[in-house]
């Protein structure tokens, strides 16, 4: 029986980064061990280095199959199976083979030479992956015809990512070392963009991460290993179907985004009866909401919740768990016992437990309330303490009575007052004393089992006995009173934190005012009125006004709940002075967005009055000059002299009329006036005209179209002038000796037009300059007009719903790119 070939895939994000030249290296490198190693094909596509690695390596003939008068070559299969090699070196895995071949895919011919035996190591792009060509053609815009199906890849011995950092593949790109020199302007600016190499990169390493985490949960598996194995972070969120969803899966994907390569897992665990099924909009909307974030949503059933979610976690190798705190109050949680999130911390593990506050919990973010120093539960836990303890102590003090014991009776009691004034303050104290003295007199001091004081110290002690209880009572009372006065100072303090922090954070200062001053006041609703309109509300809108307090000279905010004691009005006059200075802030923001666009035409005004000052009296000059030459000699002028002065009036004339027309094309595009009529236009109709209105040949425009059959969506009129426009500076900065060149290509469903030139370029810092109007970079030599070429070229494209965008030119200089939506029609792919 033959043993099945093992298959190895070198893996990249895009050609160029050197798949094949790391192939050959390999198989010089196994060759050099005493491997037999032959070449089954490979592709140099001209380039030299890969080239150059193929010498030395035995080669079989390619195969040359004949396809409507052309002559393909493909690998000879049935020679690489004849000559059993031990390995076999085959590039381009998704490759489709010519009409005629045995299989129609490479993938397949492998599959062949690996089921007779032979190794086999192959190349493959990113983008060729079967369940990616969506994904690919998201980022990039070029559908791929050419794929391999996930199952074979998957099937690999060995999968390596061959990897290049986008800007050195980039910058390999515009040496020449992977397209040849006619092909790189279109190549960089389309495919090889550094957004879509750096979302290709990504692509590549997650899917190989993905493999990899695959291998590993199904080596775990296999041993039956269910610790977990922190090679990445995996954070697992529960959720319940409750309002606190949202808060919980923001936070666990802050936690999986610290860490690099984690994966945030959102899961809702069901008890088979459904008493737990949650709230299934929320759950629709929190599924979503994990997908937008990068996650994945799962839902499991559980007899025991708890149980069921740590399991959930171990066998997603989770490595945090991030749960909400519980909504339920402190009686429900002393009836029912811990909640689900004590729960699971206790089962977890090694698996780390966050428990995330919400405004759903069951702990308030309310102010604690100012007013007597101890609570209603503390007084009655000191009157349950008097009636418990009391007869519990009496109990033991009987059982140890003897006549020489009265002093640690009388002393045991008295510590019994003290207790209880510590826990319950004044009024339980001075029940307890007085429950003491009457036990100590009935129980414990002759005659017993009466309650007689015949002895004046007897009434002394039950003074000192009430005494003691008063002044520790009022002792814990002032020190309640000061925590108490110190927790307010704190929440205080805290909530204005929170107000400013959240104002920092982006958020609306108005509507983080409104929203804190509820939370804070424990109220129903909140909103603030100005000029009768509601300009931020939080809370229930219909519930009733209970208050009105005045913000600022024109708003009003209405609280809707119970009344404000004095002691809390103090924080709310302070909020409500915040929102008067936030309401004047965004007054005075939107005042000064009103200004702005007033302020910009101001300054385009100035620019143009001291442009003009030069740029009009220049050609009128000239003008002025000419025409009065002509009137004053008269027929004393010779022919020569004559044709000299009309033709400097011409030209002057002419200048004139090209600025006035720029002139008000700019007050067009500032007033939106622009009249555009948009079609379908073939590029190169408009380049033509472009090239003769400048009177620009072979010597100095060199033209690449290669557009195919796709038009774009514009005005010819208005792309001719732009045309013009670039052209003319194009020509203007570019080198005597190098011609600029007008390219066109098609990107996804954009036409683009590039106008490139090879002189001196732009800073990247500066770019943004060329197009505002009256500009020139610093140039002080007027005659080159206004400075409107640029801007205006902008505006007629932007006005086209395209866009023009500066690059730099590989080598040197500056590239403009016009581009524009594309009509329906072929396009060229990528080659």
């Amino acid at each position: 029986m033959t043993t099945r070939g093992r298959l190895r895939v070198l893996l990249g994000a895009a050609p160029g980064v050197g798949k094949t030249y790391a192939m050959l290296e390999e198989g010089r490198r196994l060759l050099g061990t005493g491997a037999d190693v032959v070449i089954g094909i490979v592709e140099t596509h001209g380039r030299a280095a890969t080239a150059a690695m193929t010498a030395g390596l035995p080669a079989l003939p390619r195969r040359t199959v004949a396809h409507r008068g052309v002559a393909l070559e493909e690998m000879d299969l049935d020679a690489v199976l004849a000559r059993r090699p031990q390995i076999a070196l085959v590039d381009e895995l998704a490759h489709t083979n010519a009409p005629g071949s045995r299989n129609e895919k490479r993938w397949q011919d492998v599959e062949e030479l690996l089921a007779a035996g032979i190794d086999v190591l192959s190349t493959l792009n990113i983008q060729h992956i079967a369940s990616l060509n969506d994904v690919v053609e998201q980022i990039t815009g070029v559908p791929q015809r050419e794929t391999v199906p996930d199952r074979f890849l998957r099937a690999a011995d060995q999968i390596e990512v061959i990897d290049l950092a986008p800007q050195a593949l980039r910058d390999r790109l515009a040496g020449g070392v992977v397209y040849p020199a006619e092909r790189i302007d279109a190549a960089l600016s389309n495919y090889f963009r550094l957004g879509n190499l750096t979302a290709l990169r990504e692509l590549a390493l997650l899917w190989l991460a993905d493999e990899v985490d695959q291998a590993l949960t199904n080596y775990r598996s296999a041993h039956g290993i269910d610790r977990t194995w922190e090679a990445r972070e995996r954070v697992v969120v529960a959720l319940t179907g409750g309002p606190e969803g949202e808060t919980l899966l923001r936070r666990g994907a802050r936690i999986a985004a610290r860490a690099s390569g984690g994966a945030l897992v959102a899961v809702h665990a069901t008890s088979p009866d459904g008493l737990r099924s949650g709230n299934p909009a929320a759950l629709a909307e929190q599924r979503a909401l994990a997908e937008q974030l990068g996650g994945t949503y799962h839902q499991v059933l559980g007899a025991d919740v708890p149980t069921a979610l740590v399991e959930f976690a171990r066998s997603q190798n989770a490595t945090q768990l991030v749960l909400g705190a519980s909504r339920r109050g402190r009686i429900a949680t002393a009836l029912t016992g811990p909640g689900i999130g004590a729960t699971v911390i206790r089962e977890s593990g090694d698996i780390d437990v966050h428990i995330v506050n919400h405004a759903a919990a069951g702990r308030t973010r309310a102010l604690p309330r100012l007013g007597g120093g101890l609570t209603l539960r503390r007084r009655m836990a000191g009157f349950l303490l008097a009636l418990v303890a009391g007869p519990l102590l009496t109990w033991l003090l009987v059982a140890l009575r003897s006549p020489e014991s009265i002093t640690g009776d009388v002393l045991s009691y008295q510590l019994l007052v003290v207790v209880v004034a510590l826990v319950g303050g004044l009024w339980p104290a001075l029940f307890a004393a007085v429950l003491s003295g009457i036990t100590l007199d009935f129980l414990f001091i002759a005659p017993l089992y009466t309650v007689t004081i015949t002895d004046p110290l007897h009434v002394v002690a039950l003074l000192l006995y009430t005494t003691i209880a008063a002044l520790v009572s009022f002792v814990v009372d002032r020190a309640a009173r000061t925590a108490r006065t110190a927790q307010r100072a704190a929440a205080e303090s805290e909530l204005i934190q929170t107000v400013a922090g959240s104002v920092l954070r982006g958020d609306s200062a108005v509507e983080a005012l409104v929203e804190h001053a509820r939370e804070a006041f424990a109220l129903r609703g909140v909103r603030l009125v100005e000029d009768g309109e509601v300009v931020a509300a939080s809370g229930d809108a219909e519930a009733r006004v209970t208050s009105r307090l005045p913000v600022g000279e024109r708003g009003e905010l209405l609280l809707a709940g119970p009344d404000l004691p004095a002691s809390e009005q103090r924080l709310l006059a302070v909020i409500t002075a915040q929102l008067a200075a936030a309401l004047e802030h965004q007054h005075l923001a939107e005042t000064a967005s009103e200004i702005a666009p007033i302020a910009a035409s101001d300054r385009v005004r100035g620019a143009l009055l001291s442009a003009l000052s030069h740029d009009l009296r220049r050609p009128l000059a000239a003008a002025t000059t000419a025409v009065g030459g002509l009137r004053a000699a008269g027929a004393a002028l010779s022919v020569e002299d004559r044709r000299a002065l009309l033709e400097t009036a011409e030209e002057s004339l002419g200048a004139l009329t090209a600025l006035v027309t720029d002139l008000l094309d700019v007050s067009r595009l500032q007033a939106d006036a622009l009249t555009i009529e948009t079609g379908p236009v073939d590029p190169a109709d408009v380049v033509g005209p472009a090239l003769d209105e400048l009177g620009l040949g072979p010597a100095e425009v060199e033209l690449a179209l290669e557009h195919g059959e796709r038009q774009a969506v514009a005005d010819p009129v208005l792309l001719q002038r732009v045309l013009v426009n670039l052209l003319a500076n194009a020509t203007r900065f570019s080198p005597a000796s190098s011609a600029v060149r007008i390219a066109t290509s098609t990107f996804a469903d954009r036409v683009e037009v590039r106008v490139i030139d090879h002189g001196p370029g732009i800073p990247a810092a500066r770019r943004g300059e060329v197009f505002v109007p009256f500009q020139r970079l610093g140039d002080t030599d007027n005659s080159t007009g206004l400075g409107l070429g640029l801007a205006l070229s902008k505006g007629f494209v932007e006005a086209m719903g395209g866009t023009l965008e500066p690059e730099d030119t590989p080598g040197g200089g500056l590239t403009m790119v016009v581009s524009l939506a594309a009509t329906a029609g072929q396009e060229r792919g990528l080659a």
